[in-house]
């Protein structure tokens, strides 16, 4: 067989076609300006050059829908313009320089709090990055509460590690004991400085165990294992929700590091009053307000 030479202009059309290709395996992130107050302070720089954010968030779904039609894998970070005079003025770069944005934004996309662009509208994925850059805040604040707990003076053991431990502990107990539908669960941990809030969506099928998100549950975690390593009045609820049946709301109190369960009149109560008035709240319809269910003695310890 003959062997055949490329010709120099075949090896030009194909050393572009091989970058293109390793740009579609390159995952990209865009920082994005959710309201206008942040807009607006971009608009100090003189690099930066949009001046309607209106016609900047247009602009940026326009990127991100080109971006996927390409094939390329793309997250969404929430771009914040005092965490990134702050990250300037550490790094030493210039603010109004693109490559110290484009610097910045890889950066918080390190961080986690990102949400992957499945071609939903600007205006849903709004939302959904605030409420993820919250949850990850959250989940920062109460890791480093966690952290300068330090150590047990009894025992030596790591008072944080151990909450969590316990925390992890409760959380599977509840999943297992919920039994088969669709579960919400809330976490509401008061600190000194903070209402802390978790959220944790999952599910469960009627012959097999919860299906937990790692990130969500451990963020859950967290900040329950904050309650019970501080002590707190905090509280669980959950909210399940199954075919064919109303949904059934439980309740749990926080004391003394484990979750002692609510009657049906205290999570009716606590459902039902205005949390800012105090006032009575008319009942969902098709809702069943349930006594918590017992968890069980057998909590690892965690407090000492």
């Amino acid at each position: 067989m003959a062997h055949i030479k490329p010709t120099g202009r075949s090896r030009q059309g194909f050393a572009p076609s091989m970058r293109r290709a390793l740009r579609r395996e390159a995952p990209s992130t865009v920082g994005l300006l959710v309201d206008a107050e942040d807009f607006a302070a971009m608009r100090h720089y003189r690099s930066f050059t949009f001046d309607d954010h209106a016609v900047y968030l247009r602009q940026v779904e326009g990127l991100l829908r080109t971006l996927t039609a390409q094939g390329m894998h793309t997250t969404v970070a929430l771009f914040d313009p005092e965490d990134y005079a702050q990250f300037c003025a550490e790094s030493g770069l210039d603010p109004d320089a693109r490559t110290s944005r484009s610097r910045f934004t890889a950066e918080i996309a390190a961080a986690g709090a990102t949400v992957a662009y499945t071609g939903q509208p600007i205006d849903t994925l709004i939302p959904l990055l605030v409420s993820r850059a919250v949850r990850h805040a959250t989940w920062e604040y109460a890791t480093m509460l966690l952290s300068g707990l330090g150590d047990c003076a009894d025992c030596g053991q790591d008072i944080g590690r151990a909450a969590f431990d316990r925390a992890s502990h409760l959380l599977m107990r509840l999943l297992g004991t919920a039994g088969p539908g669709t579960h919400h669960i809330v976490c509401s941990t008061p600190t000194g400085d903070e209402q802390l809030l978790a959220v944790l969506h999952t599910s469960q099928d009627t012959d097999g165990p919860a299906r937990l998100p790692s990130s969500e549950g451990a963020e859950f975690a967290t900040v329950l294992a904050v309650g019970v390593a501080l002590e707190t009045q905090g509280g669980v609820v959950l909210r399940t929700t199954a075919p064919g049946s109303p949904d059934r709301v439980h309740g749990w109190r926080l004391h003394r590091g484990s979750l002692l369960p609510l009657t049906a009149g205290e999570v009716f109560s606590a459902y039902c009053t205005d949390a800012d008035t105090g006032e009575p709240v008319s009942p969902e319809s098709g809702v069943e307000y349930c006594a918590g269910f017992d968890l069980g003695t057998d909590e690892p310890e965690a407090h000492h």
